[in-house]
Formats: C-alpha cells, structure tokens, sequence
C-alpha cells in the first residue's frame, strides 16, 4: 500500500485559501508523498454577462456574444494567475503540486466536486469565509455545498483558524 496521499486544494485567492494549503500541509502532507491538485474554478465574462442579465430580467442575454475567446478573456488571466500563486504556496508547503482551470458551468462547487471525480483524489481541502447569521443565509457557502455535495472527504480550513 502506497503512503502516498492525493488532495485537490479548491484556490481562489483568498487568505482563508492561503491558510487551507497550509493546513492541508500540517494535516495530510507531513511524513508522506503529497501530490496536491491546485483547482481555480473560474466563470467567463460572457457567462457572467448572460446570467447577470437573466437575473434582472432584462431581454437579450444572447447580446453578450461577441468574439472573445478564453485566451483573451481578462477573467481567465486572472484565474491563471491565481492558480499558478497556489501552485506555488503548495509546492513550498510540501507538496508536489500541479494546477487545473475549471471552467463554471452552473456552480463553483459543482465545478470543484467534478474536479475532485475528474483526478480521484482522497480528500478536497478548502477554505471557508466563516460567515454567520443572515449574511450566511443570503451568501451561501461554496465549502459547506461542496462538503454535502461531495461523496469524498472534505477538510474545511475555517477563517478563524490560527496562522500556522
């Protein structure tokens, strides 16, 4: 049996992200083989565009088509640019570490739990915004959706949790 351990760290950005890959580190990296999968989930400025515009009820949500293609999608960018710093807070945290864009089709978690089948990976690590009483009611939480959708481990770092 292989000591070896294979974890999809969801990574946005956030401190709360930053902590998770550390604690993912402490928790499941020290000792063994650590393979981490870096997953930024992103939306496209047109998929943004179109589900913002069915939300208000305004017509023409089809009137955000226009040629932009993912490599000159400035949302995109931004994602890879994310993805690669936690590739490399993975990496100086221990693990040997690789990235993946995951492209939102209906919700980040969805996105995310599709990922964690995708690479069949033990555990999904994430972080969380430790939001309570109406504003979590109204801002539901991607970890907590992951964590009830997810037929795999889920290692949720929350927001209060000390700096290691």
């Amino acid at each position: 049996m292989s000591d070896c351990v294979k974890v999809l760290i969801a990574y946005d950005g956030t401190e709360s992200a930053q902590r998770a890959v550390k604690y993912a580190s402490k928790v499941l990296a020290q000792g063994r083989d650590a393979e981490a999968v870096v997953v930024t989930a992103w939306e496209s400025t047109i998929h943004q565009a179109a589900r913002l515009s069915a939300m208000s009820g305004v017509a023409g949500a089809g009137a955000a088509e226009t040629a932009l293609t993912r490599e000159s999608d400035v949302v995109h960018a931004e994602a890879q640019k994310t993805n690669a710093e936690g590739v490399e807070l993975a990496e100086a945290a221990g693990f040997t570490a690789r990235g993946e864009l995951v492209e939102v089709a209906t919700t980040v978690w969805t996105a995310i739990i599709g990922a964690s089948d995708a690479e069949n990976v033990d555990v999904i690590v994430t972080g969380s915004r430790g939001q309570t009483g109406l504003r979590a009611l109204w801002h539901s939480s991607v970890s907590e959706h992951v964590l009830r959708g997810c037929k795999r481990p889920v290692m949720i770092v929350p927001s209060g949790a000390p700096e290691l």
